[in-house]
């Protein structure tokens, strides 16, 4: 069984090289090499944006946290398999493979992936990941170090929601038509990817994008009471422009979730970019590469 070394994360800094390799060692009560590496690997509990408000009681995660192990060689392993990077899977399979608590992957909040997302790699290769950004201003672009651990969780009203409960209402302002919402989880997103796939081959000849169409029909699960997909399906398709960005702004506005912006300064025209969102690029999950 792995062995919690930090009930606080990420408030307090994960460990450094040299401490998780004395924390094996204090464990097993023996100086030895060989038993080093007999070793479990130590864990750290993540606090999840969603704080657990949104699991049915009783669920692994409704208690706002989840335990998490530092990444081995293992985990590379599934990080340089071309078959699951192609298929699309690799983080998912990652992901799965370093968290400790047990439940459904399916039933994992989007709000809460983005999270373990975040603490997978600090896990892995610590808090300080380095990307490249073309300036808005100068175009120039500069290396910058983004720290991961400063990144906090966004401010929401959480009188609006029911403990256990995922759902809760908002009516459109034009139509006035009130909804039924859920935040969706790993299986919804999944359902989504399906959903526009098989939507862009349908609109191929006129080139369409359905995604955000399917996202929100995933989102809602009542029009005015009703459930069925068939009304559902039609208020999406025939929702005002108006109605759509005011839904659409209430999910950003109310979603717990971590908020990912960070301050950038161009080295070459000290150009000052108030929250840039942070990239993500092959040097996350694979530090040293560049492309």
């Amino acid at each position: 069984m792995s062995k919690v070394v930090n009930d606080n994360y990420p408030s307090h800094r994960p460990l450094t090289d040299e401490e998780i390799k004395a924390k094996f060692i204090a464990e097993s009560g023996n100086t030895g090499g060989d038993t080093f590496q007999k070793l479990d690997v130590p864990t750290e509990i993540i606090d999840l944006p969603s704080k657990g408000f949104f699991y049915p009681e009783g669920h692994p995660l409704a208690s706002g946290k989840v335990e998490m192990k530092y990444m081995t060689a293992k985990e590379e392993d599934i990080l340089s398999t071309p078959g699951l990077i192609k298929q699309g899977i690799v983080i998912d399979k990652l992901l799965q493979s370093l968290i400790v608590t047990k439940f459904n992957y399916n039933d994992l909040l989007t709000v809460d992936k983005n999270a373990i997302f975040i603490a997978a790699r600090i896990l892995g290769y610590g808090k300080d990941y380095e990307v490249e950004i073309a300036c808005p201003k100068c175009t120039e672009k500069s290396k910058t170090v983004i720290d991961l651990q400063e990144f906090e969780e966004k401010e929401i009203s959480w009188d609006n929601y029911d403990k256990g409960y995922s759902s809760h209402k908002f009516t459109l302002p034009i139509s006035k038509k009130e909804l039924t919402l859920k935040f969706l989880t790993h299986g919804d997103e999944k359902k989504i990817e399906e959903d526009a796939k098989a939507a862009k081959k349908h609109n191929k000849i006129l080139g369409v994008d359905a995604e955000l169409t399917t996202r929100l029909k995933q989102c809602i699960t009542r029009v005015d009471g009703a459930e069925d997909r068939a009304t559902i399906n039609k208020t999406v398709d025939s929702m005002l422009a108006r109605d759509s960005l005011a839904l659409r702004t209430h999910l950003k506005n109310n979603t717990p979730d971590i908020d990912t912006t960070f301050t950038f300064t161009c080295t070459h025209c000290n150009e000052d970019e108030e929250k840039m969102a942070m990239p993500i690029g092959v040097g996350f999950f694979w530090p040293g590469v560049w492309i």
